[in-house]
C-alpha cells in the first residue's frame, strides 16, 4: 500500500485564528490537551549526525539515493514528532478549509509518494535551523502580527544561496529518491514556496498556516 507525504503552506484571514482556535479549544472538553513529547534526546542525536550524509549513491537508479540506517532513524524521529491526535487533525482540516485555491500566491503544496516534504527539508536545513522555522516541525498557525515577527527567522533558515544552497538541493534529492519514489520533485521549491507565501501574508497582513499530513 503506497502513501504520499504532504506539506501544506497557505495564508489564511487573521481574523480567522483566533476563531479557529477557541473552537477548537471548545471541542477539546472535557478531553486533555495531549503533552508535546520530550524530542530532546532525538535532537541531540541528530545535532552530531548533521553534517553527515545519510544516503548512499544508488548502484541501480544512475542520479538517485539509496538510504542508510540513519535515514530511517531520521524520519521515524520527524514522523514522532507529528501530534496525529484527533482533535489536532480537526484543526488542521478545519485550516485547511481557509486556504486559497490551488494556483494562488498564498498557498503552497508539496507531496511525495512514500516521503514526507517537510522531512527532506528538515534533513537538509538541519535541527538548528528547522527549530528557526515558525511552529513545531511543520506545523504552525500564526496570526498576522506572529507572521511578521517570525518571518526573519524563516528568511534566515530558508533564504540559502550559493553553496548552501546547492548541498541543500541535493540533500533533499537524496531524501525523496532513498526514503521516496519522486524523482521528479522540484528541491529548489521546497526552500522557496514556503517562504513565498510567509513574505506574501506579511506584505497583505494575513495570517499563514502550515501542517504536514499523509494520505
Amino acid at each position: 500500500m503506497s502513501v504520499t507525504g504532504v506539506w501544506v503552506v497557505g495564508v489564511m484571514p487573521d481574523e480567522k485564528v483566533w476563531d479557529l482556535l477557541r473552537a477548537a479549544v471548545q471541542d477539546l472538553s472535557p478531553v486533555p490537551v495531549s503533552v508535546p513529547r520530550d524530542v530532546s534526546g532525538g535532537l541531540d542525536w541528530w545535532r552530531g549526525k548533521a553534517q553527515e550524509s545519510m544516503f548512499s549513491a544508488s548502484a541501480t537508479s544512475p542520479g538517485s539515493w539509496s538510504a542508510d540506517e540513519d535515514a530511517f532513524r531520521l524520519s521515524a524521529f520527524l514522523d514522532a514528532c507529528r501530534d496525529d491526535a484527533e482533535h489536532v487533525e480537526a484543526l488542521r482540516d478545519a485550516v485547511m478549509d481557509q486556504f486559497p485555491s490551488d494556483g494562488e500566491e498564498g498557498l503552497f503544496v508539496a507531496a511525495a509518494r512514500k516521503a514526507s516534504p517537510f522531512s527532506a527539508l528538515a534533513y537538509a536545513l538541519g535541527p538548528d535551523a528547522v527549530l528557526r522555522l515558525p511552529g513545531w516541525f511543520g506545523d504552525f498557525l500564526l496570526d498576522a502580527e506572529q507572521v511578521r515577527a517570525q518571518l526573519p527567522a524563516a528568511e534566515e533558515a530558508l533564504a540559502l544561496t550559493g553553496a548552501q544552497r546547492r548541498d541543500a538541493v541535493e540533500r533533499i534529492h537524496a531524501w525523496m529518491t532513498g526514503l521516496g519514489d519522486d524523482p521528479d520533485h522540484h528541491a529548489g521549491e521546497l526552500l522557496d514556496g514556503p517562504l513565498r507565501v510567509l513574505r506574501h501574508a506579511a506584505r497583505t497582513g494575513q495570517a499563514a498556516a502550515a501542517h504536514v499530513r499523509w494520505y
